[in-house]
């Protein structure tokens, strides 16, 4: 028998790790209006996915996965001869990624990492475009992580949202960690903050219920650019 703050904190008092680990009950989002939005932790611990795979054609190394969780992204792409470390705050997320075979670090997206300006791609998938409730802030980042010839590839909301917001991990007795800004965004939305960081959509793209998009840095004046590509 746990206590209430135990099974909502996790074993190892990281708020994060109530969702990291398998084979438990459902674990949400509790966002500060009332809504309760599924996480999908079954998907973090499966083999990758057929969308999963649409990402990884975009991936060429060195690649930075942002908010790795168990890491199976950066895992396949290593067993792939593609160059590949995960960044994630969770201590535990962490540890099961370099336990399965992969390479990470525990550290925020917004600290000194390796390699800065010389990633050739930089994933933020699974909503991780939410990270810190600012994804203009985490672009503009991340497009100083990337190289000048580099993308950042970024899974956004299927829906035309634009939401910034206070989320809490929440199991499905309603033992919750603390709170935390979190953000979700659309296509439309992305586009836009896009613009404002001379970042061009280079490439978007669907595959079943999730989107996905490829930004690069804005060609130069006078040079033309690939027109975004779409897919449905």
């Amino acid at each position: 028998m746990t206590t209430g703050e135990e099974t909502a904190y996790g074993p190892d008092g990281d708020p994060y790790a109530l969702a990291l680990l398998p084979g438990r009950a459902p674990v949400y989002l509790r966002l500060a209006d009332g809504r309760r939005l599924r996480m999908p932790v079954h998907r973090w611990f499966a083999s990758p996915t057929a969308a999963d795979r649409t990402v990884l054609e975009y991936c060429a190394g060195p690649v930075l996965d942002v908010g790795c969780g168990p890491g199976r992204l950066c895992r396949e792409l290593l067993n792939r001869g593609v160059f590949a470390l995960g960044v994630d705050i969770a201590p535990r997320a962490v540890a099961l990624t370099t336990a399965l075979g992969g390479l990470a670090l525990c550290r925020s997206v917004f600290d000194r990492l390796p390699a800065e300006s010389g990633w050739q791609t930089v994933l933020l998938i699974d909503g991780n475009i939410g990270i810190g409730g600012d994804p203009r802030g985490l672009l503009r980042r991340c497009a100083g992580l990337v190289s000048s010839t580099g993308r950042l590839v970024v899974e956004v909301d299927r829906r035309d949202v634009e939401e910034f917001c206070t989320a809490r991990i929440e199991d499905v007795h309603g033992n919750s960690g603390p709170p935390f800004p979190w953000a979700r965004l659309g296509r439309r939305a992305l586009h836009g903050v896009a613009e404002d960081l001379d970042l061009d959509v280079t490439a978007q793209w669907t595959s079943g219920h999730r989107c996905f998009a490829a930004l690069t840095h804005r060609a130069p004046a006078g040079t033309t650019g690939a027109a975004p590509r779409r897919e449905h």
